[in-house]
Order: C-alpha cells, then sequence, then structure tokens
C-alpha cells in the first residue's frame, strides 16, 4: 500500500536515499531541506533519478518553514534531519548546545505538534525518529549531539506509549558510523570556536575514527524496509555489529565504577 511520507533532513545523506528510493516504490514522498539551494540540488537529483520529490524547504529553526511543513497531512512522518557539534562538554559555547537541541530535537517536537494531532484523529499513523547509536552509548567529546540523540530516544519511547491507544505507531532510526559527510562535518565543528590555548579539555585527532566509515546504502535500505512498513521491530540498528556494542556499553554502565 502506497503511504504518504515526510521526511526532514532529506537534503543529503539518509534522508536524500531514503526519499528517492521510497518515491521510486511509488510512495508520494515530501522531502524537506534547510535552504533554498539544497532544495533546487535535491530537485535535481530527483529529475536525475526519474523520481517525483515534492521538496520543500524547513530550517527546523525557522518558525515560519515549521508552520508551512507542519501544514502537510503524511501517514508517515520521518524525523531525520539533525546536526553534529564537537567538542569537550566543558569548553563546547552554549550557543552551540542551544543549537544542537533546537534543531535535534524542539523543531521536530513543533513538528510533532502540528501533524500528530491529525494522525491520532483519524486513528492511524507513524512516527520514524532518527536517532544514532549515540542515543544509546555516548561517544566523548560528541557528548552534546549524544545527549540530543539520547533526549529523542526518551520522547520518542513516551509518545510510542502514548500514541499506542490511538493506532499511531513510534520508531526509532539508529544509526552507526556510516560514510555520508555527516560524522565529518560533525569531527569538523568545533574549529569554528576552538582555541588550543584556552581549552580545558584538549580535543582529539578524530581521523582515526572516521576510517573505513560503512556504506550508508545498508542503512538506506534498512530505512527504505521499514518506513512504509505495517509491522517491524520498535528500533532499528545498523550496521548489524553495532547492535552488539551498544547492548555491551548499557552493560558497562550497571557495572563499572564511577
Amino acid at each position: 500500500m502506497f503511504k504518504k511520507i515526510l521526511i526532514t533532513g532529506a537534503s543529503s545523506g539518509f534522508g536524500c536515499g531514503a526519499a528517492i528510493e521510497l518515491a521510486r516504490l511509488g510512495h508520494a514522498v515530501v522531502a524537506t531541506a534547510e535552504t533554498w539551494p539544497q532544495v533546487r540540488s535535491l530537485r535535481a537529483d530527483a529529475a536525475e533519478a526519474g523520481v517525483k520529490l515534492d521538496v520543500i524547504k524547513l530550517n527546523l529553526l525557522d518558525e515560519l518553514d515549521i508552520a508551512h511543513a507542519g501544514s502537510f497531512d503524511p501517514d508517515v512522518l520521518v524525523l531525520n534531519a539533525g546536526v553534529m557539534e564537537g567538542g569537550s562538554i566543558v569548553d563546547i559555547p552554549m550557543q552551540r548546545v542551544r543549537e544542537s537541541f533546537d534543531i535535534n530535537v524542539f523543531g521536530h517536537l513543533q513538528l510533532v505538534q502540528a501533524i500528530v494531532p491529525k494522525m491520532v484523529a483519524r486513528k492511524s499513523g507513524k512516527i520514524v525518529w532518527t536517532s544514532s547509536m549515540g542515543g544509546i552509548l555516548v561517544v566523548p567529546f560528541l557528548g552534546v549531539y549524544c545527549a540530543t540523540k539520547h533526549a529523542i530516544e526518551a520522547i520518542a519511547g513516551s509518545m510510542k506509549a502514548e500514541l499506542a491507544p490511538y493506532g499511531v505507531k513510534v520508531a526509532t532510526v539508529n544509526p552507526g558510523v556510516f560514510g555520508t559527510g555527516f560524522n565529518d562535518t560533525g569531527a569538523e565543528s568545533y574549529v569554528q570556536w576552538y582555541n588550543a590555548d584556552s581549552a580545558v579539555v584538549p580535543m582529539p585527532d578524530f581521523g582515526d575514527s572516521l576510517v573505513g566509515q560503512a556504506d550508508p546504502k545498508e542503512m538506506i535500505d534498512a530505512m527504505v524496509e521499514i518506513i512504509p512498513a505495517e509491522e517491524h521491530l520498535y528500533r532499528t540498528m545498523r550496521p548489524h555489529a553495532t547492535i552488539e556494542a551498544a547492548k555491551r556499553w548499557q552493560e558497562t554502565e550497571w557495572t563499572q565504577n564511577a
């Protein structure tokens, strides 16, 4: 059965790949991009792929953009947009902390509060949050990013219980380290503000952690499968090896010393 699907953060990476492939399968996809140049670029990508995408501008820091996106009535809402800001917790500027939560969490919550009441009214629909392996475990010097994803895990879990009586499903997607460029950007982001001479905790070299990133197709294929599906697991994490790493991390929190 074909679905109406709205995907945030579709200008690149998982969002772009999933939007194009879902459209190729015949779903009616509204794909959002943060800036007008990204909107035009995504439209060009869709045309080159031979698929029909309805592409709109959605900057999650812009109230008017959120209101416009909230006017849509999709069967499935995929909350995929996000930013990653590197830096130690004691050094990262509060502006960057607030922006990370405003984009990853609060902007999406505003969109949820605009769209999901329509799902509740008709007693059908689904919300898919793009969380992260960082929503389960913590990566040092990416603590703010992980904090936003931990928040998403709590929000999604609460929504799942709250909306189930009304026929609305909630799920998470939890990518590991994939070569979309997102992790590379996050690893470099701190150079805009970091000062090695005044930093309380010196930043490490992220270079080794960016080597051997997985092929994004694995995560995109999983998203394309579960987004329109009627039945699937609550959490979809890829690569598969990351699942065991996340479970081991959770176990250590009960056993390791402070």
